[in-house]
């Protein structure tokens, strides 16, 4: 299966998404979004892939979106779109695209609904628990 993961190593979400995604055996193309951000075409293409409006892929935490006057719900898709575009780092993540679909990965075990079935432990890197000893995946 091919993979692609939207990504951003320093975000830990991200981080345990692109771990996820090679425990279950995929070496994934790796997209550094704030360095290599999606064209407008394909950003929409991952939002509504995954099932989104525009403004619930745009991240508010640790990004310039108040200062932007992002929140004035009256702001049409297009000027989110934009702003995106502009300051990447508003691009929520991680995107991951297989062929089994788009999510965006938030929490990270999201990412194993468009994965093989993984049937190996996995914890994340904070200790919590995704896949047991059992290979159950843990809700």
């Amino acid at each position: 299966m091919n993979a692609v993961i939207y990504h951003n190593p320093k975000c830990g979400t991200s981080r345990n998404t692109l771990a996820l995604i090679r425990h279950a055996g995929i070496e994934p193309e790796v997209i550094d979004y704030l360095t290599n951000p999606p064209s407008r075409v394909r950003l929409i293409e991952l939002i509504s892939g995954a099932g989104l409006k525009v403004r619930d892929a745009i991240r508010q935490k640790g990004t310039p979106h108040d200062e932007l006057g992002l929140g004035d719900a009256a702001l049409s898709d297009d000027a989110l779109l934009d702003a995106m575009l502009a300051h990447p780092i508003l691009i929520n993540r991680p995107f991951v695209q297989t062929e089994a679909g788009i999510r965006l990965c938030r929490p990270s075990e999201v990412v194993l609904d468009i994965l093989p079935a993984v049937d190996r432990p996995f914890t994340k890197e904070d200790g919590e628990v995704v896949i047991d000893q059992e290979g159950r995946r843990v809700v």
